[in-house]
């Protein structure tokens, strides 16, 4: 089931987020920040498990980012992220979106929900605001990629 992430799912969300930022798949959240975005989250559950978590940030009037795409190990490829950046993609359309992007490792799995490859100096949004602070910037290794809506 994906839903709109609650209160007592962000330390959860923190915990899995924390998986792959450990690894150096994506930027950790502090739980401050995790709180300060729970409006952005989606979550996917199985009774009472959480699955995975995927947020929509709105960064201006015109754009957002999906971030913090991730799903449990044992529970990969079964559709579980895509129903998630779908819940996003669908909420951006909601709210009168035009464009939507991601920095990812994963173009692929993007590519298939309709987003193609930019070049990062396309997202100055991005990169003054949340990029700057990252530990690899300038030497970002992410793939930027938008969606028309």
């Amino acid at each position: 089931m994906i839903r709109k992430a609650q209160i007592a799912d962000v330390k959860n969300i923190q915990k899995l987020l924390m998986t792959f930022a450990n690894q150096g798949d994506m930027l950790s959240r502090s739980l401050s920040e995790l709180y300060e975005s729970l409006r952005d989250f989606y979550v996917a559950e199985d009774e009472g498990v959480l699955l995975g978590a995927a947020a929509l940030h709105v960064v201006w009037d015109d754009l957002a980012e999906v971030r913090s795409v991730a799903v449990v190990e044992d529970a990969g490829r079964k559709g579980i992220g895509s129903s998630l950046v779908q819940a996003c993609i669908s909420e951006a359309c909601e709210i009168g979106l035009k464009r939507i992007f991601c920095l990812t490792y994963k173009p692929d799995f993007f590519a298939k929900h309709g987003f193609r490859l930019v070049d990062k100096a396309e997202l100055p949004q991005k990169v003054w605001g949340d990029c700057i602070k990252c530990p690899k910037f300038p030497d970002c290794d992410e793939n930027a990629m938008i969606l028309d809506l």
